[in-house]
Protein backbone atom coordinates (compact mmCIF):
# COMPACT_ATOMS: atom_id res chain seq x y z
CA UNK A 1 0.00 0.00 0.00
CA UNK A 2 1.10 3.57 -0.70
CA UNK A 3 1.78 5.53 2.47
CA UNK A 4 -0.18 8.70 3.12
CA UNK A 5 3.12 10.48 3.76
CA UNK A 6 6.66 9.23 3.31
CA UNK A 7 9.72 11.20 4.35
CA UNK A 8 12.95 9.84 2.86
CA UNK A 9 16.47 10.68 4.07
CA UNK A 10 15.52 14.14 5.34
CA UNK A 11 18.42 16.36 6.42
CA UNK A 12 18.28 19.82 7.99
CA UNK A 13 21.25 21.72 9.39
CA UNK A 14 21.53 24.98 11.28
CA UNK A 15 25.12 26.16 11.08
CA UNK A 16 27.20 23.18 12.15
CA UNK A 17 24.27 21.41 13.87
CA UNK A 18 22.42 18.60 12.11
CA UNK A 19 18.99 19.05 13.66
CA UNK A 20 17.55 16.31 11.42
CA UNK A 21 20.02 13.70 10.26
CA UNK A 22 18.98 11.33 7.45
CA UNK A 23 15.46 10.69 8.79
CA UNK A 24 13.03 8.38 6.99
CA UNK A 25 9.51 7.99 8.34
CA UNK A 26 6.08 7.05 7.00
CA UNK A 27 2.49 7.69 8.01
CA UNK A 28 -0.40 5.51 6.89
CA UNK A 29 -4.00 6.51 6.20
CA UNK A 30 -6.04 6.52 9.41
CA UNK A 31 -2.95 5.94 11.56
CA UNK A 32 -1.91 7.75 14.73
CA UNK A 33 1.89 7.85 14.84
CA UNK A 34 3.48 8.98 18.09
CA UNK A 35 6.71 10.97 17.86
CA UNK A 36 8.79 10.90 21.02
CA UNK A 37 12.16 12.20 22.15
CA UNK A 38 13.81 14.60 24.57
CA UNK A 39 13.94 18.33 23.85
CA UNK A 40 16.47 18.85 21.07
CA UNK A 41 15.90 15.37 19.63
CA UNK A 42 14.83 16.87 16.29
CA UNK A 43 11.13 16.06 16.31
CA UNK A 44 9.97 19.71 16.19
CA UNK A 45 12.31 20.49 13.30
CA UNK A 46 11.11 17.39 11.45
CA UNK A 47 7.43 18.30 11.67
CA UNK A 48 8.21 21.90 10.74
CA UNK A 49 9.77 20.57 7.53
CA UNK A 50 6.63 18.56 6.82
CA UNK A 51 4.40 21.55 7.60
CA UNK A 52 6.43 23.93 5.44
CA UNK A 53 7.95 26.14 8.14
CA UNK A 54 11.45 24.95 7.19
CA UNK A 55 12.72 23.61 3.88
CA UNK A 56 14.78 20.43 4.05
CA UNK A 57 18.40 20.68 2.91
CA UNK A 58 18.09 17.29 1.23
CA UNK A 59 15.79 14.31 1.08
CA UNK A 60 12.35 13.72 -0.36
CA UNK A 61 8.74 13.91 0.80
CA UNK A 62 5.99 11.92 -0.92
CA UNK A 63 2.28 12.49 -0.32
CA UNK A 64 0.13 9.56 -1.45
CA UNK A 65 3.12 8.30 -3.41
CA UNK A 66 3.66 11.55 -5.33
CA UNK A 67 6.81 13.66 -4.74
CA UNK A 68 5.82 16.85 -2.94
CA UNK A 69 7.68 20.16 -3.00
CA UNK A 70 6.95 21.76 0.36
CA UNK A 71 8.62 25.17 0.61
CA UNK A 72 6.00 27.03 2.63
CA UNK A 73 3.05 26.43 4.95
CA UNK A 74 0.83 27.30 1.99
CA UNK A 75 2.35 24.39 0.04
CA UNK A 76 1.67 22.06 2.98
CA UNK A 77 -1.93 23.21 3.38
CA UNK A 78 -2.50 22.77 -0.34
CA UNK A 79 -1.44 19.14 0.09
CA UNK A 80 -3.82 18.69 3.04
CA UNK A 81 -1.13 18.86 5.75
CA UNK A 82 -2.27 20.89 8.76
CA UNK A 83 -0.65 21.54 12.14
CA UNK A 84 -2.25 22.23 15.50
CA UNK A 85 0.35 23.68 17.85
CA UNK A 86 0.01 23.64 21.61
CA UNK A 87 -0.97 27.34 21.55
CA UNK A 88 -3.89 26.40 19.18
CA UNK A 89 -3.62 29.82 17.43
CA UNK A 90 -7.21 30.73 18.26
CA UNK A 91 -8.48 34.30 18.64
CA UNK A 92 -9.94 34.45 22.14
CA UNK A 93 -12.07 37.51 21.39
CA UNK A 94 -13.92 35.81 18.51
CA UNK A 95 -16.57 33.11 18.46
CA UNK A 96 -16.19 29.57 17.09
CA UNK A 97 -17.48 30.46 13.60
CA UNK A 98 -15.03 33.35 13.20
CA UNK A 99 -12.18 31.14 14.41
CA UNK A 100 -13.08 28.34 12.04
CA UNK A 101 -12.90 30.65 9.01
CA UNK A 102 -10.18 33.01 10.26
CA UNK A 103 -8.36 34.26 7.16
CA UNK A 104 -10.52 32.08 4.88
CA UNK A 105 -13.92 33.74 5.26
CA UNK A 106 -16.78 33.09 2.85
CA UNK A 107 -17.67 36.31 1.04
CA UNK A 108 -20.43 37.21 -1.38
CA UNK A 109 -20.16 39.01 -4.71
CA UNK A 110 -19.86 42.44 -3.08
CA UNK A 111 -17.14 41.28 -0.70
CA UNK A 112 -19.30 41.09 2.41
CA UNK A 113 -18.91 38.06 4.67
CA UNK A 114 -21.64 35.44 4.36
CA UNK A 115 -22.13 34.80 8.07
CA UNK A 116 -25.09 32.50 7.55
CA UNK A 117 -23.10 30.19 5.26
CA UNK A 118 -20.15 30.15 7.65
CA UNK A 119 -22.36 29.30 10.62
CA UNK A 120 -24.05 26.51 8.65
CA UNK A 121 -20.70 25.01 7.66
CA UNK A 122 -19.40 25.30 11.23
CA UNK A 123 -22.36 23.27 12.48
CA UNK A 124 -21.69 20.63 9.81
CA UNK A 125 -18.00 20.49 10.78
CA UNK A 126 -18.87 19.83 14.42
CA UNK A 127 -21.52 17.28 13.44
CA UNK A 128 -18.95 15.46 11.30
CA UNK A 129 -16.80 15.07 14.41
CA UNK A 130 -19.84 14.17 16.51
CA UNK A 131 -19.27 17.18 18.74
CA UNK A 132 -21.70 18.99 20.95
CA UNK A 133 -20.41 22.51 21.44
CA UNK A 134 -21.62 25.52 23.44
CA UNK A 135 -23.50 28.26 21.62
CA UNK A 136 -21.57 29.26 18.52
CA UNK A 137 -22.04 32.92 19.42
CA UNK A 138 -20.02 32.50 22.64
CA UNK A 139 -16.45 33.77 22.60
CA UNK A 140 -13.78 31.08 22.44
CA UNK A 141 -12.31 32.56 25.65
CA UNK A 142 -15.28 31.05 27.51
CA UNK A 143 -14.58 27.52 26.18
CA UNK A 144 -12.79 24.82 28.12
CA UNK A 145 -9.38 23.52 26.99
CA UNK A 146 -10.93 20.48 25.33
CA UNK A 147 -13.53 22.59 23.53
CA UNK A 148 -10.79 24.87 22.18
CA UNK A 149 -8.95 21.81 20.89
CA UNK A 150 -12.19 20.79 19.17
CA UNK A 151 -12.47 24.16 17.41
CA UNK A 152 -8.85 23.94 16.23
CA UNK A 153 -9.39 20.38 14.96
CA UNK A 154 -12.69 21.24 13.27
CA UNK A 155 -10.97 24.13 11.47
CA UNK A 156 -8.35 21.86 9.92
CA UNK A 157 -10.83 19.15 8.99
CA UNK A 158 -13.23 21.60 7.37
CA UNK A 159 -10.46 22.62 5.00
CA UNK A 160 -9.85 19.00 3.96
CA UNK A 161 -6.82 18.03 6.02
CA UNK A 162 -5.45 14.59 5.13
CA UNK A 163 -2.55 14.76 7.57
CA UNK A 164 -2.87 16.34 11.00
CA UNK A 165 0.21 17.16 13.08
CA UNK A 166 -0.76 17.60 16.74
CA UNK A 167 1.75 19.16 19.13
CA UNK A 168 1.06 18.22 22.76
CA UNK A 169 -2.75 18.15 22.27
CA UNK A 170 -3.52 16.99 25.83
CA UNK A 171 -1.06 19.21 27.70
CA UNK A 172 -2.75 21.08 30.56
CA UNK A 173 -5.99 19.10 30.10
CA UNK A 174 -7.67 17.11 32.85
CA UNK A 175 -8.51 13.39 32.49
CA UNK A 176 -12.07 14.00 31.25
CA UNK A 177 -11.04 16.48 28.57
CA UNK A 178 -8.08 14.32 27.57
CA UNK A 179 -10.49 11.45 26.94
CA UNK A 180 -12.62 13.74 24.76
CA UNK A 181 -9.61 14.71 22.65
CA UNK A 182 -8.73 11.01 22.37
CA UNK A 183 -12.27 10.31 21.11
CA UNK A 184 -11.86 13.10 18.55
CA UNK A 185 -8.62 11.59 17.30
CA UNK A 186 -10.30 8.20 17.00
CA UNK A 187 -13.09 9.78 14.93
CA UNK A 188 -10.51 11.44 12.66
CA UNK A 189 -8.81 8.08 12.11
CA UNK A 190 -12.11 6.58 10.98
CA UNK A 191 -12.20 9.22 8.23
CA UNK A 192 -8.76 8.08 7.03
CA UNK A 193 -6.90 11.10 8.37
CA UNK A 194 -3.32 10.35 9.41
CA UNK A 195 -2.18 11.93 12.67
CA UNK A 196 1.34 12.61 13.88
CA UNK A 197 1.20 13.04 17.65
CA UNK A 198 4.09 14.87 19.34
CA UNK A 199 4.02 14.45 23.10
CA UNK A 200 6.21 14.22 26.17
CA UNK A 201 3.59 12.03 27.85
CA UNK A 202 4.44 8.42 27.03
CA UNK A 203 1.18 7.25 28.63
CA UNK A 204 -0.92 9.39 26.27
CA UNK A 205 1.06 8.17 23.28
CA UNK A 206 0.48 4.52 24.20
CA UNK A 207 -3.23 5.21 24.67
CA UNK A 208 -3.61 6.99 21.33
CA UNK A 209 -0.97 5.76 18.87
CA UNK A 210 -0.63 2.47 17.02
CA UNK A 211 3.06 3.10 16.29
CA UNK A 212 5.76 5.13 18.01
CA UNK A 213 8.86 6.68 16.44
CA UNK A 214 11.66 7.70 18.80
CA UNK A 215 14.17 10.41 17.90
CA UNK A 216 17.49 11.29 19.51
CA UNK A 217 20.21 13.68 18.30
CA UNK A 218 18.34 14.32 15.05
CA UNK A 219 17.96 10.67 14.07
CA UNK A 220 15.14 8.13 14.29
CA UNK A 221 16.50 5.43 16.58
CA UNK A 222 13.50 3.13 16.32
CA UNK A 223 9.89 2.71 15.18
CA UNK A 224 7.77 0.19 17.09
CA UNK A 225 4.15 -0.86 17.38
CA UNK A 226 2.65 0.00 20.75
CA UNK A 227 0.92 -3.40 20.86
CA UNK A 228 4.27 -5.15 20.52
CA UNK A 229 6.37 -3.22 23.04
CA UNK A 230 6.19 -1.68 26.52
CA UNK A 231 6.47 1.81 27.91
CA UNK A 232 9.70 0.85 29.68
CA UNK A 233 11.23 -0.35 26.40
CA UNK A 234 10.30 2.89 24.62
CA UNK A 235 11.59 4.93 27.56
CA UNK A 236 14.90 3.05 27.30
CA UNK A 237 15.03 3.97 23.58
CA UNK A 238 14.50 7.63 24.42
CA UNK A 239 17.28 7.60 27.01
CA UNK A 240 19.81 5.24 25.37
CA UNK A 241 19.16 6.30 21.79
CA UNK A 242 19.02 2.78 20.41
CA UNK A 243 16.60 -0.10 20.02
CA UNK A 244 16.70 -2.91 22.53
CA UNK A 245 17.90 -6.41 21.86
Amino acid sequence: MTSLVEMRSIVKTFGGLRAVDDVSLSLESGEVLGLLGHNGAGKTTLIKILSGVFAADSGEILVSGIPAHIRSTRDAKRLGIETIYQSLALSENLDAVANLFLGREICGRLGFMNEEAMERQTILAFERLRLRMPRLSDLVSSYSGGQRQAVAIARTIHFDAKVLIMDEPTAALGPEETSKVAALMSELSKHGIGIILISHDIHDVFDLASRVAVMKNGRVVGVVRTAETTKNEVLAMIIAGKTLG
